[in-house]
């Protein structure tokens, strides 16, 4: 059979036209005026073998750029990072890619323990004490924790900084919107929020102030002098927070933050054109019963042996619509296996050697960029982003480095008017020395 889906032949539709009492084809769309009908032939390609379509399909697929093709300088959210074999090798188990929702525990043992690792995982990194069972990325994690915010302070008024991530502030201003709750954009001054500005605009209304650690342009964020402005106030302090570079920061916890959001991409997961990611969801024991999704908890059974379950469950899809926390419905569990699968194999002194070279090799690529010509706009410590002025538009910098075998950085331009020409590029554990070397010399060739 030349179709493998296609399979029908003239004699089936025959039989099928005989079996419904219909002479044609076309006498199924006698209904439908003549005059609104297409007349002649589709613009499109005659179907052709199964053999010849693969090869077709192959030969266009050779043509995209991808990471094993290019050297990629491209962060802002999504990151090339090494991911240890065995996470494939995990989740490609069929009890674990075809599982849903472990509503049967006795069934679901490996599930739920799985899960239970993650949440145990993420509370290590960010020094809180509860996390849910994951959410469907950073962004809408974020976004779930400003409406959080609001209903349990009362009030209506959210700070975020504008160095949180362009694409989370939208979330977070959609989320807002069916809430009405009111969105206020603090600035920044030399890539860290502007804490003056901050200060002037908290009242007795502000409910949540959110900051982004690393944040957007790879600047840490003041969260010691953050922790000092909010302390003697009832809003809450949400920090949005890359789980690899906590593996050598100072967690959030320890400068008081009320609730820690982020997305797990940076272990396990593949850039996947931007998702399907994984969100995590951290907080204090007080807010437990407010968290979204679900929670796994530990327990025993009658016979003293170790088991997990779910233990609370504040989602409309269990409880009473009114009284649920979120309308979020699923979790990301195989994303979540793949996050736990990662972080177990790098194991705690490997996540901190991850997050070092990440930060030496950012700085290595800092210097070599500063030696042809191009400096780094901001002052402050960064972890494994840098923003460089280009003098030129982005957009005509990366199309040259992409001939050259280079993904550049992300164009700063699209998000923040006040960066007309400036790259935000990423340096992960991934890339070489002769890899940073020969960008920074193509970026300065182009530079002049």
């Amino acid at each position: 059979m030349e179709f493998r889906y296609l399979p029908m032949t003239d004699e089936d539709k025959q039989e099928m036209l005989r079996t419904i009492g219909v002479e044609s084809t076309d006498t199924l769309f006698s209904d439908i005026p003549e005059q609104v009908r297409f007349q002649g032939e589709l613009d499109i390609k005659e179907p052709t073998n199964e053999p010849a379509l693969l090869k077709e399909l192959a030969d266009l697929s050779r043509r995209n750029v991808n990471l094993k093709s290019h050297a990629s300088f491209l962060g802002a959210g999504v990151y090339d990072h090494y991911i240890p074999s065995i996470v494939d090798h995990v989740i490609s188990r069929s009890e674990f890619y075809t599982a849903y929702t472990p509503y049967q525990p006795e069934i679901s043992q490996g599930e739920l323990q799985a899960i239970f690792e993650f949440q145990t995982m993420i509370c290590e990194l960010t020094g809180m004490e509860v996390a849910n069972s994951s959410m469907y990325d950073g962004p809408t994690a974020l976004a779930e924790a400003g409406t959080l915010s609001a209903s349990q302070t009362k009030r209506k008024k959210i700070l975020v900084a504008n160095t949180v991530h362009p694409e989370s502030r939208q979330v977070l201003a959609s989320y807002a919107k069916g809430q009405g709750l009111d969105i206020v954009e603090i600035g920044h001054k030399d890539g860290t929020v502007d804490l003056e500005a901050l200060e002037a605009e908290i009242d007795e209304n502000t409910a949540g102030v959110i900051v982004q650690y690393p944040n957007f342009f790879g600047q840490i964020e003041p969260l010691a002098e953050l922790q000092r402005l909010l302390e003697d106030e009832k809003a809450m302090f949400i920090v949005s927070s890359n789980p690899l570079a906590l593996g050598y920061l100072t967690p959030p916890a320890a400068f008081g933050a009320d609730i820690v959001v982020g997305d797990t991409q940076v272990f396990g997961i593949p850039a996947q054109f931007g998702g399907p990611h994984c969100g995590y969801f951290a907080t204090t024991k007080k807010l437990m019963r407010k968290v979204p999704g679900r929670l796994v908890g530990q327990t025993t059974d009658e016979d003293g042996r170790r088991g997990f379950v779910l233990t609370l469950q504040a989602r409309e899809q269990h409880i009473r619509r009114d009284k649920a926390t979120s309308n979020i419905c699923s979790n990301q569990a195989l994303n979540a296996l793949a996050s736990s699968v990662a972080m177990s194999s790098l194991g705690k002194q490997g996540i901190k050697k991850m997050a070092w070279l990440n930060m030496q090799k950012a700085r290595y690529l800092h210097q070599q960029l500063k030696e042809q010509g191009i400096e780094s706009v901001l002052t402050g410590p960064f972890f494994n982003e840098l923003v460089v002025d280009i003098h030129m538009p982005v957009s005509k910098m990366n199309e040259r480095l992409l001939n050259k075998g280079f993904i550049g950085g992300y164009d700063l331009a699209k998000t923040y008017p006040e960066f007309p020409t400036h790259m935000l590029i990423a340096v992960t554990e991934n890339r070489s020395k002769a890899e940073m070397d020969a960008f920074a010399k193509e970026m300065g060739d182009i530079h002049g």
